[in-house]
């Protein structure tokens, strides 16, 4: 058994590798779940004994694998879910989208653009599984009322979630897990990608316009109908409705006065979880997580700590720095496209997984100030990325699945033709972006 043992600790860079590859197969490939292909990877690694099983006696083992499962992360999720979960109940989001669509009058156009600013806007702040979940059945019964083809205003609420998710720390999981390995804040986010966001998502909308003007048409009795839309019973619980919505705004208030209160993101949040469950039921409440995305997430840091400690992480950042000269826009550039390009493929939170230790070795070697526009290059990347194709993103399968329920399908090749082009120009004008942003800057001042 020693001389096994030692075989496996000899060979741990090439065990740890197979494992990261094969579970990125079956993620990709979708027959078994992808909490299940992470648990069994994490179990594998551990049975190996890629990483420490205990944190050792006289003194804590580094490879102690706990070390590399990331508590900022799973603690935020799990507050956040509780969180929206109970304002859910209360009926609120429901309550805000119908009184924004009855402003529309009921006019197709209208309704399409406040449809993308209502789920861009409540993806960064919520996140953007839970927005689309809300919005779609809203969706239906609007385009039920008009008589016309809900699909161009889906197709849009995906585009929109995983463009309005980029823009904050909460928004999208690969911003978290960015967030607590950088060391960015809630803050952080919002000054340097708001404006980015807000000019993809501008010219996102204007292109959708003019793909689908032809669709948006109703007749004045059915846009009647949307106008004079019975708002009166959507909210549930008056008292919960306000007590959730002054809790979810506290929380974003923390988050944002992190410099002040020198709060973490996730004590905040699970500060405005535990007091929101005071007035619950516990059980309820907790059947309500995603606990898919948690072990998921669990699994997955296990089995990329396997690869971590073998020292596949710094090999991938020694091949960047050396693929690209140790040039920084050459590295950003890699990092936007083939972040954007993969995410559009593979899920991108294993994708952000592992490039977020990558980058921080790269941190370790060049410096933060090197780093620092490669850490944005992940999250536009990444986060963009999803909108590429219809599993891109988990907002997206949702969709899909909830369209097909309600007969109203919508196939791979029909989203990629317009996921493919709105990922493209994004791709497009974030190059710019972080070009004359950080880049250029930079440049001028090294000269």
């Amino acid at each position: 058994m020693e001389a096994i043992a030692n075989y496996i600790q000899n060979n741990a860079l090439g065990f740890s590798t197979t494992i990261l590859i094969v579970a990125y197969i079956f993620i990709a490939w979708e027959k078994i779940s992808k909490v299940t292909v992470a648990m069994l990877g994490a179990a594998l690694t551990l049975i190996l004994g890629l990483l420490a099983q205990s944190k050792g006696h006289d003194a804590i083992d580094p490879h102690y694998f706990i070390n590399f499962v990331d508590f900022n992360v799973i603690f935020l999720l799990i507050s956040m879910m509780i969180i929206v979960g109970i304002a859910s109940k209360s009926g609120i989001f429901t309550w805000i989208a119908n009184a924004l669509l009855k402003k529309t009058k009921g006019h197709p156009t209208k309704i399409l653009i406040t449809l993308g600013c209502f789920t861009a806007f409540a993806s960064a702040f919520l996140d953007n599984v839970t927005t689309v979940i809300l919005v779609v059945p809203v969706t239906f019964l609007i385009a039920k009322k008009l008589d016309i083809n809900p699909i161009p205003y889906l197709i849009t609420e995906i585009l929109a979630s995983n463009i309005g998710g980029t823009a904050t720390l909460i928004g999208d999981p690969p911003n978290i897990i960015i967030g607590s390995k950088a060391g960015f804040t809630f803050m952080t986010f919002l000054l340097e990608l708001t404006d980015i966001v807000c000019l993809i998502f501008a010219v996102t909308m204007f292109i959708l316009w003019l793909c689908f003007k032809k669709d948006l048409v109703a007749t004045k009795e059915k846009m009647e109908a949307v106008a004079e839309l019975d708002n009166s019973h959507t909210i549930t619980d008056k008292s919960l409705a306000i007590r959730s919505s002054v809790t979810l705004l506290l929380v974003i208030l923390g988050f944002i006065l992190h410099d002040v209160i020198h709060l973490e993101s996730y004590v905040i949040a699970l500060a405005g979880a535990s007091f929101l469950m005071i007035f619950e039921e516990p059980k309820e409440i907790l059947e309500g997580i995603e606990w898919n995305t948690i072990f998921f997430f669990i699994g997955l840091f296990i089995i990329i700590g396997g690869f971590e400690a073998a020292g596949g992480i710094s090999i991938m950042a020694k091949w960047i720095l050396d693929v690209t000269n140790g040039n920084e826009s050459a590295a950003a550039m890699l990092i936007l496209w083939a972040s954007g390009i993969l995410s559009g493929v593979v899920d991108n939170i294993p994708y952000t997984a592992t490039m977020a230790p990558m980058i921080y070795q790269i941190q370790l070697v060049e410096g933060a100030a090197y780093a620092h526009p490669l850490w944005w290059c992940l999250s536009l990347g990444a986060c963009l990325g999803g909108n590429m194709t219809i599993i891109g993103a988990a907002a997206n399968v949702i969709v899909s699945e909830t369209a097909a329920a309600y007969g109203k399908p919508i196939s791979f090749m029909k989203y990629l033709k317009y996921g493919a082009g709105i990922t493209f120009v994004s791709l497009l004008l974030s190059s710019a972006y972080i070009y004359f942003r950080f880049l250029l800057p930079a440049a001028n001042a090294a000269h």
